[in-house]
């Protein structure tokens, strides 16, 4: 009950930063109904509800992962946090690819299937947030281009 009540309290502070944060967002004067604040502050605010769920109603007796298993899960979070690092330098599609990959070989130790998946998510994802949702992202790294 305690560890629930713990994680409950530092989501809440996250959520209520991130709340805070968003509210401070520039905004031009031609923006659409919303405006670009919405977004963060629903998910702010999602994540403070569920917050207050696992303060106010902690589980009786949660079981903590131990072993190899929190091994996996400590190697997944490194992965996703070098992703957020290199994102940037490699480009969508080949930091995706290779966190994909990664992140999949976890949940079935198939290298050949973990590759597929991972480059097939990456171009899709691409696909998805370059043409449909018009999103400013960069493909490949500045040294290379086709």
């Amino acid at each position: 009950m305690k560890s629930d009540r713990i994680l409950g309290l530092v989501c809440l502070t996250v959520a209520l930063a991130y709340i805070a944060s968003a509210t401070q967002i520039q905004t031009s004067f031609i923006v659409d109904p919303l405006g670009p604040k919405a977004f963060p502050i629903i998910v702010g605010a999602i994540l403070a509800i569920s917050s207050l769920a696992m303060i106010l109603k902690p589980d009786a007796d949660p079981a903590w992962p131990s072993g190899k298993r929190a091994l996996k899960i400590a190697a997944a979070l490194a992965v996703l946090v070098g992703y957020a690092f290199v994102l940037g330098d490699l480009g969508f599609i080949p930091a995706t690819a290779i966190a994909a990959s990664l992140i999949s070989y976890q949940i079935k130790s198939n290298a050949k299937i973990a590759a597929i998946i991972g480059v097939s998510l990456s171009v899709g994802l691409f696909f998805i947030f370059k043409t449909l949702l018009g999103l400013g992202l960069k493909a490949w790294p500045r040294f290379f281009t086709l």
